[in-house]
């Protein structure tokens, strides 16, 4: 039996044949085919029962598959979460589910077997924890933003906590403001059953001058880099497939940013009114504070020159290129008071249930 390496591998078009089917389920050992169109919609899905009772029915390996597939298979959203995508495979005891976007088309296959396993990355998790928080006043006079407590634990403890329930375990944290404090409170991340570094910056370096500080020794992986004051509910493993199969040396997360203009917008010709549109609604995508670089990159950093990931990147637009990778989950950047009393009011309701 070939061991699957991608989903699309138990893909099947409409147009094909019970024999093609069964070929698939072989060849995978899933003992599931996704039947899609040529956009790659979702039209249904193909069991190895179904196999069994199209051939008991009769029908001959030149039967159209549709004839026998599931019409109406579950399937999951791409932006459900691993806990609801498994209460979902519990309730209609199922063994795989379909994962798809809003329009059908489909992006992917979970398993329960799979997503029973405890995955674990390579990939170094860099996080940004060195600055001095100054929108937070006084609540961050004494203390690093990133150890502000959100609920009943430091906002950083709840980011590291994220990453290792994705599978990540080897992490560097860039300090510069009392950075004594992030130090003592993770140590070397034993207690997390994870490796913890720190790297320090004698002087503030922006938001990517401390790349060029990461140890010569890190392995040939694409490392994920993560503001140290952002609460997000981010599926961190599908981002770094996004990251994989998509061919750019960077990987920046957006979201999207809607503005209201609070006047009536007047659209002017000359001296001649073309049109007024009262209150326009303008939507952006802004940086979201997450990032994927691939290891040539950190190579471009010296460690010693300040430097802004926006600018970082900007410069890579025309060398190895920069994809977006829209964030659909739950995402708040803590920059300022009220969205620091609003990260409370939300932990319970959308980390802690």
């Amino acid at each position: 039996m070939a061991i699957i390496k991608s989903w699309s591998e138990v893909v099947i078009k409409l147009t094909d044949n019970l024999g093609k089917a069964i070929e698939v389920l072989e060849e995978s050992g899933l003992r599931i085919a996704l039947v899609v169109d040529k956009d790659n919609k979702l039209y249904g899905t193909l069991t190895d029962g179904d196999i069994r009772r199209a051939i008991m029915s009769g029908m001959t390996m030149s039967g159209a598959i549709s004839d026998v597939m599931n019409k109406f298979p579950i399937t999951a959203n791409k932006i459900d979460s691993k806990e609801h995508i498994l209460s979902l495979m519990n309730d209609m005891s199922i063994l795989h589910i379909p994962i798809v976007d809003d329009t059908g088309v489909v992006c992917g296959l979970e398993t329960l077997q799979k997503m029973l396993e405890k995955p674990s990355y390579d990939n170094p998790v860099f996080l940004m924890a060195g600055g001095f928080g100054t929108r937070l006043h006084p609540l961050t006079k004494n203390i690093p933003k990133p150890l502000l407590e959100v609920g009943n634990k430091p906002l950083l403890e709840t980011i590291i906590e994220q990453f290792i329930n994705h599978g990540f375990h080897d992490f560097y944290i860039s300090t510069h403001f009392k950075s004594e404090q992030v130090r003592n409170y993770f140590k070397n991340g034993e207690q997390h059953g994870v490796s913890i570094h720190y790297i320090h910056e004698d002087t503030p370096l922006g938001t990517a001058g401390s790349l060029g500080l990461l140890p010569d020794n890190l392995p040939d992986l694409p490392i994920i880099m993560m503001n140290g004051d952002l609460l997000t509910k981010v599926n961190f493993k599908h981002l770094l497939d996004f990251h994989c199969n998509n061919n750019a040396d960077a990987t920046m997360c957006v979201r999207e940013y809607d503005f209201q203009v609070p006047y009536g917008v007047v659209a002017i010709d000359g001296c001649s009114i073309r049109g007024i549109t009262e209150k326009p609604i303008q939507k952006f995508f802004v940086n979201a504070g997450i990032y994927i670089l691939n290891r040539n990159l950190i190579n471009k950093v010296d460690g010693e020159s300040f430097l802004n990931m926006t600018d970082f990147l900007e410069k890579e637009l025309d060398c190895g290129g920069v994809n977006a990778f829209p964030i659909h989950e739950y995402w708040l950047d803590i920059g300022r008071i009220e969205e620091y009393e609003k990260a409370n009011q939300d932990v319970n309701t959308v980390f802690n249930k």
